[in-house]
């Protein structure tokens, strides 16, 4: 690996220099009008060279499997603890497991799991639309165009005008109670996380009237049966009451671990000028995306979403080898004077909720 990484950096400084003078654009110093194409390429050889977007079939396996033991031992427990208010406590484990299954579904849908589009779009309709109630069609779409253009304020589904705006243009144009939600979307935003959940269900019941007849059939089939099977569950264990009482919460938790998990990853990042230069595939990945430090309980917590950069250049990359990636991927950005924006998950929500904060700064 250390010889791996030399040689993306020499690889890298090589095609700095034969590009001879470039305009500046954005954070990155060395600017990127010309040559954008081969300041990825030297990078993209050397980590293929290392054998890391060659897929682990079998670390996945091993995940799934254990994911699916865990989620059993939480109704197993449910079920023993029965009608009490106790099982409220186990809203956090089933809703930990759940971001665990969603984490799964994220990775099939980049085809990080299977290369075969049948097989990776199976694992992504068990996991995503029975499993948790979530429209994977309606996932993919969403996020393949977020990869495409990361920040992007006119290509990017995550930075649209909605609940939330993202630039100070878009908050400009926000009246009534917008306009409020606007001015303290900082302080509000971990809040509306809770909300998050049930909103993914709402978004994915939505989109079924733009997928294709089959494909509508089916995930709505597997959508109504998620329902069925969860108020079936919670029914035949809880009185109606604290059913209801428990589906709240574990949502509520569910949406926030998964805020939090996608928060970090690009707010407050740049965001290229739709009107200016038009950005190469390292300076448009690199330049959006922050990563977050930390260890395996890192990792597992954010489900790897921790080395967002190196999962943006490489989304086929499997969940295993992004850590491994990474020192290479940054020795490549030093190399051509890039940023590479790296921080502890503190500072990640921080520097988030800052910008935000400063998105609502004119509405105050």
């Amino acid at each position: 690996m250390p010889q791996a990484i030399a040689t993306a950096a020499e690889g890298a400084r090589d095609s700095a220099g034969s590009a001879g003078a470039r305009s500046t654009t954005g954070a990155l110093g060395t600017g990127t009008a010309q040559a954008q194409g081969s300041d990825f390429a030297p990078l993209l050889r050397a980590v293929k060279g290392q054998g890391l977007l060659e897929r682990r079939t079998g670390w996945y396996a091993a995940g799934i499997a254990a994911n699916l033991v865990a989620l059993g031992a939480v109704i197993t427990g449910m079920f023993l603890l029965g009608n009490t208010w106790w099982t409220l406590l186990l809203t956090l484990p089933l809703a930990v497991f759940w971001s665990r299954t969603a984490f799964v579904g994220h990775d099939a849908g980049h085809a990080q799991i299977a290369g075969d589009r049948r097989t990776s779009r199976a694992i992504g309709l068990l996991h995503a639309n029975l499993l948790l109630g979530m429209n994977e069609a309606w996932w993919n779409d969403k996020h393949v165009r977020h990869h495409a253009n990361p920040n992007h304020i006119d290509k990017d589904p995550d930075v649209g005008v909605g609940a939330l705006v993202w630039t100070q243009k878009q908050a400009a144009q926000r009246e009534g109670f917008a306009r409020w939600l606007t001015r303290n979307q900082a302080r509000l935003f971990f809040p509306m996380l809770l909300l998050e959940g049930i909103a993914l269900k709402i978004s994915g019941f939505q989109y079924l009237r733009q997928q294709p007849a089959r494909e509508r059939v089916l995930s709505a089939l597997l959508l109504v049966m998620h329902l069925g099977l969860y108020a079936a569950l919670l029914l035949t264990v809880l009185s109606p009451g604290k059913a209801i009482v428990f589906a709240l919460v574990h949502h509520a938790l569910f949406g926030l671990h998964l805020g939090m998990a996608f928060a970090p990853n690009h707010k407050g990042m740049e965001m290229p000028d739709p009107d200016g230069d038009r950005w190469g595939h390292l300076q448009r990945q690199v330049l959006t995306s922050r990563n977050v430090r930390g260890g395996v309980l890192t990792d597992w917590f954010l489900g790897g979403l921790n080395y967002q950069i190196e999962h943006h250049l490489f989304p086929s990359m499997p969940r295993p080898h992004l850590r491994l990636a990474q020192p290479m991927v940054r020795a490549h950005c030093q190399a051509l004077d890039m940023p590479y924006a790296e921080t502890g998950l503190i500072e990640s929500y921080r520097q988030a909720l800052q910008h935000m904060h400063e998105v609502g700064e004119p509405l105050r």
